[in-house]
């Protein structure tokens, strides 16, 4: 029986032995954890590397080729607005460009009357494409939006000091490279891509493509009279309204930038342009409460202010959610104001343009 029991404790004690010595359990973090279990996530807001962190708007307004009336030659008004819609990752690198320019006119006759047709809008110079003829006078036998275009795609994967750092001969590019695509003036795209790294906001993760509508109007125009004694001058007014969009896989909205640009060039009564051609032209964000909506405003707002809401308010929506916005007729210069209650406290513009121009952004983004 002593032996039985001898036995049995010899086994007992064996199996304990054996199980101590069992290969351990493994536990998270471990060295024997398969690689893909220890990789870190981004956090929900965490901007990665190579993908857009950040958008900007630049612009650069200029009304000095605009020309008086003298002898035969009629006064024209012309405003060319150079645009940079650009995304940044989180080491401010360039990943998506768009570059364009407005060059529009109003023109007169001897008599101050408008001969534009203003009720047409003006196109830029990338929506002109092949009609706007540089090709045929170019050297390398190139349009002006495919040079434009080369020279955003040169701008990709640089930081805009490096940007800067171009090596110019008369305002073009001398880097052999990108002078047998580019051989217009770059100097206001540089500037303009700057601007729009300087002034540029934060968006959320996902943003994958980006766009640039563009509306110019020059319904605003108006030629001399005189009625009553009373005498209206001559005016060249160009409004150019410019949004930048940013949109994830699904085309939704993940950041936006809206801005305006009216721009007035005006005459005397003998045909002479009075506003001074070297002037800084600002556009409504730009002029900020200078702008002076505020007091006129039903809710005290700015104009800046509430394009920001607007802007604010398109984030997470398609385009046709935008476009489906609910509106009504304030006045007759207001006759598409935001209906919706997360809206009436902060955006009493009207909004058509707006809305016509992230649809736009959309369409051009890439």
């Amino acid at each position: 029986m002593k032996r039985f029991m001898a036995m049995l404790l010899v086994l007992t004690l064996s199996g304990s032995i054996l199980a101590g010595c069992g290969a351990p359990k493994e536990t998270a973090g471990d060295d024997n954890t398969p690689p893909a279990v220890n990789e870190q996530k981004p956090a929900e807001n965490e901007a990665v590397e190579g993908q857009m962190a950040k958008i900007g708007l630049g612009h650069i307004t200029s009304i000095a080729k605009s020309k008086d009336l003298e002898g035969e030659k009629a006064p024209v008004g012309q405003v060319d607005t150079v645009m940079v819609a650009a995304g940044f990752d989180k080491d401010g690198k360039v990943i998506k460009v768009t570059i364009d320019t407005a060059q529009t006119k109003v023109e007169f006759d001897k008599d101050l009357q408008v001969t534009t047709d203003v009720a047409q809008n003006g196109k830029t110079k990338v929506e002109l494409g092949e009609e706007y003829g540089m090709k045929k006078a170019s050297q390398i036998g190139k349009e002006w939006f495919e040079q434009a275009a080369a020279l955003g795609e040169w701008m990709v994967g640089k930081t805009v000091e490096e940007i800067k750092a171009m090596e110019l001969k008369d305002g073009k590019a001398t880097d052999a490279e990108l002078a047998s695509s580019v051989t217009v003036s770059v100097g206001d795209y540089i500037a303009a891509v700057e601007e729009a790294y300087n002034n540029a906001i934060e968006i959320g993760n996902g943003a994958v493509k980006l766009g640039l509508g563009t509306e110019i109007s020059m319904a605003k125009s108006k030629g001399y009279s005189k009625a009553d004694g009373k005498e209206t001058l001559p005016v060249a007014q160009v409004d150019t309204v410019m949004t930048v969009g940013a949109f994830d896989a699904d085309g939704k909205v993940v950041g936006t930038i809206i801005d305006n640009a009216q721009t007035k060039v005006q005459f005397d009564a003998e045909g002479k342009v009075t506003t001074d051609k070297n002037a800084e032209i600002k556009t409504k964000v730009e002029l900020g409460a200078e702008y002076g909506m505020a007091k006129a405003s039903t809710i005290g707002k700015e104009w800046f202010e509430q394009a920001k809401a607007l802007g604010e308010w398109m984030e997470g929506k398609s385009v046709d959610e935008i476009k489906s916005l609910k509106v009504k007729e304030r006045d007759e210069s207001h006759k598409n104001v935001p209906d919706v209650p997360e809206l009436t406290s902060s955006v009493t513009i009207t909004v058509e343009s707006y809305i016509a121009t992230i649809e736009e952004a959309l369409t051009n983004a890439k």
